[in-house]
């Protein structure tokens, strides 16, 4: 059987494969999702969240773009909280706990009412490829499917391998077979294939937890949203996540399964991220502590299923039971499915290029775990790049790509392509240079003008965000205009332990102040809160949050805005892509290799590549300046 040709197929139904086969239809392209198991789309395999720190400024980045994570976990959430809030706003994290049931039914409803966009259950085996282009894929049921592109996001799946103590089990999830032969078939064509672990944690039935012992974790009194759009709503009632703590009796039970371990035998050779270890991981690596702490996550409102966040584990089911009991409100507690490791095969990201199109073939792309990565978030927002730049490719466009001062999407490909993996790569805030500039409250000044050029953001949707710029420039002109005396602001000031004025000054002065909000400016001065007032309801709260942001760090996001701009100068200097550097006697021998295997665009990319010096990159500047 051969099916009529697509513009791209997406292969994969995960977090990356949704997002790219989302933003592919979304720009007009004919659009193909294959996937395993049309009923388990979008499924959450490790805990039920979305959003965490700097994984909550992705989810609002891919909003920002047009893409779907937050206004499906909008609809999904069960939780809301701000991670944070204590630190400055380069921190604040949104997360939001979800139902995961409910997550993966949303999202299969809005791709299957996406225009443009089919899904055919199935697994692709093959693909097709004449000379260095791709012609289309095969399928496990031998179907032909003619296509144009092709992104991979297969997720855990490729050649994926389940362990439980001594015991092995063919599988991408728990309960589902692994994806087989396409690894093999990329290998014969000249990739790169290697192997990477992760693993997730028990689920208990949440009838035989003792929650009056353990800690609760409410959420936010005033819970926000993910999306910037006004077609999701504000959650209204919360579900609490707990506390637990291991014991050192915990630990000494599960130090019996060592010998019975995986990871200890040798057995599991694909490595694991060091910021996400396995509890007997933990217990190894930190021998010295006598307790760690474990977050007690509902998987949604009308399930019993808990996940036990921090007990990931490949250890005996029998190990993980006892070593459970021994844990404080946990000592009868019933295991609904067990913890287990997964080994996968991954392509190392080295060998795409900056549109996530792999530089061997041409028109195939790659997203999400297939490139080394973890987390939802992280492969959602590769599988929207690679569905964006499939369609532009297609249409003789050039290439999307953000920069590192851009998004911290920009931040996580470049360190991909550039850096390539030998772990499970994982978004921290650290990892941005521009942290002040790439806050959650700002995504959609920084992204949607670029996304509405694409076609990809609406009308309606570039409309609200001018409307909103319009507003905090309306807000702060006022709070720089306007004044207050001493006699009108002191009483206030001395009950909020501020120190009192000894002349007139502008409420902009009064806002640096740390213990002061724009609230309690606007309760200082009527005819600021006069201006407030003139907002539009639906914007109010995140324009006046904006404002605020913008005024009291105005000084280091003006600082880092100029480091930026400096540093961009070089960033964006292309290399010649006929450079023989291996002929080039100046570069080291290390610089000569890496710059040959991984061929930088621009002098910012090689500059990051490890190996790769400063006096390299002068050698580099010589070059292209035709000084050598």
């Amino acid at each position: 059987m051969r099916f009529e040709q697509f513009d791209v197929v997406v292969v994969g139904g995960g977090h990356a494969g949704a997002e790219a086969a989302a933003a592919a239809a979304g720009l007009g392209a004919k659009t193909l999702l294959v996937t395993q198991n049309i009923d388990t789309i979008c499924q959450m395999s490790c805990n039920p969240a979305m959003g965490g720190v700097a994984k909550g400024q992705i989810v609002r980045e891919i909003d920002a773009l047009g893409g779907f994570s937050g206004i499906i976990t909008d609809r999904s959430m069960i939780q809301f909280r701000m991670l944070n809030r204590s630190k400055g706003p380069a921190m604040w994290s949104p997360r939001a706990q979800c139902d995961k049931a409910l997550f993966s039914m949303n999202w299969r409803h809005l791709l299957e009412n996406r225009v443009n966009l089919s899904i055919w259950q199935d697994e692709v085996v093959d693909i097709s490829i004449d000379g260095d282009v791709v012609l289309g894929v095969t399928t496990r049921m031998n179907i032909e499917i003619p296509c144009k592109s092709v992104v991979l996001t297969n997720g855990t799946f490729l050649n994926g391998k389940i362990f439980i103590g001594e015991t092995t089990l063919p599988g991408g999830r728990i309960g589902e077979g692994p994806s087989r032969g396409l690894s093999d078939k990329l290998l014969e064509k000249g990739f790169g294939v290697e192997k990477l672990k992760t693993g997730t944690p028990v689920r208990i039935d949440g009838r035989t937890i003792d929650f009056s012992v353990l800690s609760p974790q409410p959420g936010d009194d005033n819970p926000q949203k993910f999306s910037f759009s006004p077609l999701t709503t504000t959650l209204k009632e919360q579900k609490p996540c707990y506390l637990a703590y291991t014991t050192l009796q915990t630990h000494d039970i599960l130090r019996k399964g060592f010998s019975k371990s995986p990871l200890f035998t040798g057995r599991i050779q694909g490595r694991g991220p060091r910021y996400c270890p396995s509890i007997e991981d933990k217990i190894e690596r930190f021998s010295d502590k006598d307790h760690h702490q474990l977050f007690v996550e509902p998987e949604g409102r009308n399930t019993n299923s808990y996940y036990l966040n921090g007990f990931s584990s490949s250890l005996p089911l029998e190990v993980q039971l006892e070593a459970l009991h021994s844990i404080k409100g946990f000592e009868n507690a019933s295991i609904l499915k067990p913890g287990y490791a997964i080994e996968y095969d991954y392509f190392p990201p080295t060998q795409l290029r900056y549109s996530l199109e792999t530089k061997r073939v041409e028109n195939l792309y790659f997203a999400g775990q297939i490139n080394g990565t973890t987390g939802y978030e992280e492969a959602a927002c590769q599988g929207l790049m690679a569905g964006i730049n499939a369609v532009l490719k297609l249409r003789g466009r050039s290439p999307f790509v953000l920069n590192r001062s851009q998004a911290y999407i920009g931040v996580l490909i470049d360190d991909l392509v550039t850096k390539g993996v030998d772990e499970p790569y994982r978004m921290f805030t650290s990892r941005a240079e521009y942290r002040i500039l790439l806050r959650q409250d700002n995504a959609d000044f920084r992204l949607t003008p670029l996304s509405h050029e694409l076609g990809l953001a609406s009308d309606d949707r570039m409309r609200r965000v001018e409307d909103k710029m319009k507003e905090v420039d309306k807000l702060v002109t006022a709070i720089k205009d306007c004044s207050v005396a001493p006699s009108d602001a002191n009483s206030y000031l001395a009950d909020h332990s501020s120190a009192p004025l000894q002349q007139r000054v502008r409420l902009e002065s009064l806002l640096l102040r740390p213990e002061l909000s724009l609230k309690d400016v606007s309760n200082i001065s009527p005819s600021f809160d006069d201006v407030v007032e003139t907002v539009p309801d639906d914007l109010r709260e995140e324009v006046c949050s904006a404002t605020e942001i913008m005024v009291k760090y105005s000084r280091y996001i003006d600082k880092e805005s100029d480091v930026a701009d400096r540093i961009l100068r070089y960033e964006g200097l292309e290399i010649p892509h006929d450079i023989d550097y291996r002929s080039v006697s100046a570069l080291s021998f290390e610089a000569r290799e890496k710059l040959s295997a991984i061929q930088p665009k621009t002098i910012g990319q090689a500059s990051r590549i490890s190996g790769v010096s400063p006096a390299d990159v002068s050698v580099l500047l010589l070059l292209i300046d035709g000084r050598i």
